[in-house]
């Protein structure tokens, strides 16, 4: 019998058990997929414990995204067969050795890509190409501060940020994952929480103000970031693990400068064809080798606890990962 990592209330990592689970056969629009890999990010932790802004239902299977080989498919599914290798996504399910999921979420793996990499991929990286070509409307030439380089989201978006031709300085806390970032493609790196972080950053640029600042991490640094922006400058708030920063708003009056909030569900929500031509171009990147999600731990499914706390610290310099077999 397949196993899933469940409970029937949410909690931290230690309440959850490794359960019997068998979703049966699939619907007739979904497909029935073997989990090889599953991604465990800082959200997927929030979310398992109760505490993101929306509550799933229980029982609770947790994850985000997943990566698989489809094992059956639905009567009315014409876009994948038996024996894909395929992207799982979704709020929930994913932590588990098999799943059913909807046909039409579901894209095939390249053939370049491991399971492990694709397991961490597809979110990262969509939300870094929508922030900064979207939203951030990234030019040739500008200046990238991303906050957090060696997260999940940052780092993608220090992959990206180069592939859009842009001068990218990576802000993080320690050597290793400073090291990290410049592995991905970095300009620069810069010390995060140092006495002088704002002059670091002037540094690395130059002594020029910064034109574009992604920001996964929210509290202090935000505040501190937005000053390091010029003219026309944009500040990319992607999430707040830190704590919700109280900006104040003579700062982007001042400098002429935008905070401008990324949040990849409402986009697929209110512009579905402009989300689904950001997730074909990152898709055709993926194929083409462009990028590469980092890696700073494997769990077999059994330690499920020791990944979900891991990745809920924020202390690895790349993500975590469950290896189903």
């Amino acid at each position: 019998m397949p196993r899933a990592v469940m409970a029937d209330e949410f909690g931290p990592p230690e309440s959850y058990q490794l359960r019997e689970f068998d979703p049966g056969p699939p619907k007739d629009d979904e497909v029935r997929v073997a989990i090889k890999a599953a991604g465990v990010s800082y959200v997927d932790v929030l979310t398992a414990m109760g505490k993101y802004q929306f509550h799933p239902p229980l029982p609770f299977i947790p994850g985000s995204e997943a990566a698989g080989v489809v094992e059956q498919v639905g009567k009315d599914v014409t876009n994948l067969k038996v024996g894909d290798r395929v992207f799982c996504g979704g709020m929930g399910g994913e932590f588990a050795e098999v799943n059913n999921f909807k046909a039409a979420g579901l894209n095939r793996i390249p053939e370049a890509m491991s399971f492990e990499a694709a397991a961490i991929f597809p979110v990262n990286y969509m939300t870094a190409y929508y922030a900064l070509a979207d939203r951030g409307r990234a030019k040739l030439g500008e200046t990238l501060l991303v906050l957090g380089a060696a997260g999940g989201t940052g780092f993608a978006a220090v992959q990206v940020g180069k592939h859009l031709g842009l001068k990218v300085i990576a802000s993080a806390s320690s050597e290793e994952k400073r090291q990290a970032a410049l592995a991905g493609g970095a300009d620069a790196v810069v010390q995060s929480g140092a006495e002088d972080w704002r002059d670091q950053v002037k540094a690395a640029n130059d002594g020029k103000p910064i034109d574009i600042v992604f920001d996964p991490v929210g509290g202090d640094a935000t505040e501190l970031a937005f000053r390091n922006l010029g003219y026309d400058g944009r500040h990319l708030v992607i999430g707040f693990p830190a704590g919700i920063a109280a900006l104040k708003t003579n700062l982007p009056l001042l400098k002429s400068a935008s905070l401008v909030g990324v949040q990849m569900r409402d986009h697929s929500l209110r512009r579905p064809a402009e989300a689904e031509e950001n997730r074909r171009k990152v898709m055709e990147l993926a194929g083409e080798g462009i990028f590469s999600p980092a890696i700073a731990a494997r769990y077999p499914i059994e330690d499920y606890a020791k990944a979900m706390n891991e990745a809920f610290s924020g202390k690895a310099a790349g993500r975590v990962l469950l290896v189903m077999e």
